[in-house]
């Protein structure tokens, strides 16, 4: 039985019998009694637990002030390999970190799990967070006071004003929006929220706002089935237009990759006789879905619709003049 267990298991035991004797424990928990001291004492001291000896039935219970309360010892309840999991699930955390903003408050949690572990944890879990590496390329930083707003308005249900650049427009716009969930793609941070301006839902790059600031003015709440039925029907991040469906082949030289791939929750796949892939996908935007099929180059080719079809070809085109013989001369 781990020590986590243990614990759990003293507690479990005084709180259903009331009291019980430091032998029986010992033979509960089938440990020397070294070790039953040692969990008692840690129990008391390190996890505040309001266990004492009662010397009229030569026993341990929970003290007089507990008594007719149902006590709960502090923290999570997991066993070890739980507890490591739960550290290695921070060290992912920690890599989609914008600026220790989230390791700052996830700091909390982090030291109760070291609670849990014991003294004994501490070497372990330094050596876990070294064999655990996030390589987060081409992420966009956000700035901690936007990704704070931010967060601050979601969570108390505020409206957010924001001076916003549309990249693709080169255009700067202000608006207040009402936040309805955070969405990280791609080593991005992306906010989804309902637009007074366009009187839409919309989805904002948090590394493109300028400004922000939260308003002393309730947000417009929309159903997350609306949020998720208009913001995550296509491709990529692209959200809101008419959905369509794309069918791209791979090559017998992709498929053994792309076929273990998930580009969009309710893709349709197929194996060829020819040993290449099949690959039909939901889109409403065909910008990202371009940019990913032209990252495969020659082992990939789109089936239909013929504009999207049209669209890599032009792109490829486009890239392909780029290296004529009259521009490799200059």
């Amino acid at each position: 039985m781990s020590k986590t267990a243990r614990h759990y298991k003293i507690e479990m035991l005084i709180r259903q019998r009331g009291h019980i004797s430091f032998a029986d424990l010992q033979q509960e928990l089938e440990v020397s009694r070294a070790t039953l001291k040692r969990d008692l004492e840690y129990l008391r001291d390190q996890l505040g637990a309001p266990i004492e000896y009662d010397r009229d039935t030569n026993g341990y219970r929970f003290g007089r002030e507990y008594r007719g309360q149902k006590h709960e010892l502090p923290g999570l309840w997991f066993n070890e390999r739980e507890l490591y999991s739960l550290l290695m699930a921070h060290q992912l955390l920690s890599g989609l970190d914008s600026e220790g903003l989230l390791s700052r408050h996830l700091q909390p949690l982090l030291d109760r799990i070291h609670d849990l572990l014991g003294p004994g944890g501490d070497s372990e879990t330094r050596a876990l967070r070294k064999r655990v590496k996030i390589i987060s390329a081409l992420r966009r930083p956000v700035a901690s006071e936007f990704f704070e707003r931010v967060g601050e308005a979601l969570i108390r249900r505020r409206r957010l004003h924001m001076r916003y650049l549309t990249r693709g427009r080169g255009s700067t716009s202000e608006r207040d929006v009402s936040p309805q969930r955070l969405v990280h793609y791609k080593n991005t941070w992306y906010l989804d929220a309902w637009c007074h301006s366009r009187e839409k839902l919309l989805r904002f790059a948090l590394d493109a706002m300028q400004q922000a600031s939260v308003l002393d003015v309730r947000a417009k709440d929309v159903a997350m089935k609306q949020v998720e039925a208009e913001m995550d029907a296509g491709y990529g991040i692209y959200a809101g237009g008419t959905r369509q469906w794309a069918t791209v082949r791979f090559s017998p030289q992709a498929a053994p990759w792309i076929s273990r791939e998930e580009w969009h929750p309710e893709q349709e796949g197929r194996w060829l006789d020819d040993g290449s892939y099949e690959l039909k996908l939901p889109y409403v935007d065909e910008t990202e879905l371009v940019m990913d099929v032209l990252r495969q180059g020659e082992q990939a080719r789109v089936l239909s619709p013929a504009s999207l079809a049209q669209a890599v070809r032009q792109r490829l085109e486009a890239g392909a003049r780029q290296y004529t013989e009259t521009e490799l001369a200059r």
